[in-house]
């Protein structure tokens, strides 16, 4: 019998991410701010980052996504190492891997419509006007909004509302990895709830089907909703497994204060 052996849709090797003190030039306040983490994410998972303020966790991302260059190691992403891209091989990455961020108002286009930001992706690659905000508002109504909200700008919705739209502007492209960098943590409980519960929703359907990377500080969402779990600290990788085991049984110290701390 064959057996068919899945491949990450992203693989981190060895990765290192230095901050080189004021003005990139002075060593004495050059720090390491993630130090060789390694880790693999499969189609269809959601990992977990979790760890304090300053563990690392936005470097990490930001080396991830290449708006910061690595020291060291490398970042494949669907089979291609994507660690020095830069230019015309990023607009290609990012169709295969978009973002959802902290503050949805901020990352829309103040003066375009939820429509037209939602629609931005498929025009740019070569989709009409029209069929590209009939799409939009397809996805619209697959992130649970009410499609008259399309001609809304982002100033106008709530929260909430505008994390769908941003959901609907990263999936427009068909993704194969959608990073979530503490993408619930500026809504009320309920709303992080419903947003978790969409993201849960939109992984799990075969068409729609893509892998979570789920930066968060509330260890109880990540129990809820990763398969995974990472925690970082002072940039390296200290304990990993499933969320149940990590929390109920943590092995490494400070694993064990960090739980404490919420509990």
């Amino acid at each position: 019998m064959n057996v068919i052996k899945m491949e990450p849709v992203l693989r981190v090797e060895n990765l290192t991410g230095i901050y080189k003190g004021k003005n990139g030039r002075d060593p004495k306040t050059a720090f390491t701010a993630v130090d060789h983490v390694s880790f693999e994410l499969m189609p269809g998972e959601c990992l977990g980052i979790i760890g304090e303020s300053g563990s690392g966790k936005s470097t990490l991302v930001n080396m991830i996504i290449r708006l910061l260059d690595a020291a060291e190691g490398s970042v494949i992403l669907d089979g291609e190492d994507i660690t020095t891209a830069r230019g015309k091989e990023l607009r290609k990455i990012y169709r295969k891997m978009q973002m959802v961020f902290q503050s949805p108002q901020e990352s829309f286009d103040p003066r375009r419509t939820l429509s037209d930001g939602i629609g931005e992706g498929l025009r740019n690659s070569g989709m009409s006007g029209r069929e590209a905000k009939e799409e939009s508002i397809r996805l619209m109504k697959l992130c649970g909004l009410d499609p008259e909200l399309a001609g809304c700008y982002p100033h106008e919705v709530s929260g909430g509302q505008c994390q769908r739209a941003a959901i609907a502007r990263a999936l427009a492209v068909k993704p194969k990895l959608l990073i979530c960098d503490e993408a619930t943590s500026a809504l009320d409980v309920t709303i992080q709830k419903e947003i978790i519960e969409l993201l849960d929703e939109l992984r799990s359907r075969e068409k729609e089907g893509f892998s979570i990377l789920f930066i968060c500080h509330d260890i109880a969402l990540v129990q809820q909703f990763c398969d995974r779990v990472l925690v970082l600290y002072k940039g390296r990788i200290v304990e990993e497994g499933c969320p149940d085991d990590i929390i109920n049984d943590p092995k490494d110290e400070y694993t064990k204060r960090l739980i404490a701390g919420v509990l």
